[in-house]
């Protein structure tokens, strides 16, 4: 069976079995090109809970979120169907489930995890997200950044450029 899921489909799957499920972590992103910094997030965050559940933003999503910066490549570069296979299939991952939205609190609000994940480079704050988790009691859990990397300064070292001229070309517009 697989671990993409359509939000219904999860829904009916904790539904039927919370034992297997609960407490249920949550996390979102883009997830366009893993690396080593998204996998160790996923597993310490997987190490939170019973299971940990992704959302995934929708390309139609990340485009909205990550404007193109001039001469960069549109976002994302890889397509959701494969973005989400690629994170099914990692084993510290139960469940993808794609999402439009721009943030995951209308995902949040449909399945209110134990816990709500997200990297230690985010405050609680500033988490669009937050007030949906709190709304219910549950947790949310800022996760320490153990390998800095991102998708754009992947793309900048491609390009043989600078993650800071991506920055400036991103900040110009």
């Amino acid at each position: 069976m697989s671990a993409v899921y359509t939000l219904a489909e999860l829904q009916a799957a904790i539904a039927a079995e919370p034992d297997r499920w609960r407490p249920l972590v949550l996390t979102n992103g883009c997830f366009d090109l893993l690396h080593a910094g998204h996998v160790r997030y996923l597993q310490a965050a997987r190490n939170l809970g019973q299971s940990l559940v992704i959302g995934l933003n929708s390309d139609a999503s990340v485009r909205g979120i990550k404007p193109q910066p001039e001469g960069q490549p549109p976002r994302p570069i890889v397509p959701e169907q494969e973005r989400a296979e690629v994170l099914a299939a990692l084993g510290a991952v139960d469940a993808v489930v794609l999402f439009s939205e721009p943030t995951a609190t209308e995902l949040i609000q449909a399945l209110q995890p134990e816990i709500y994940a997200k990297g230690g480079d985010y405050r609680i704050e500033s988490l669009p997200e937050a007030p949906a988790v709190q709304s219910y009691g549950g947790a949310i859990q800022l996760i320490a950044v153990e390998v800095p990397s991102s998708t754009s300064a992947l793309i900048a070292r491609i390009r043989g450029e600078s993650a800071d001229s991506l920055i400036k070309s991103s900040t110009s517009r």
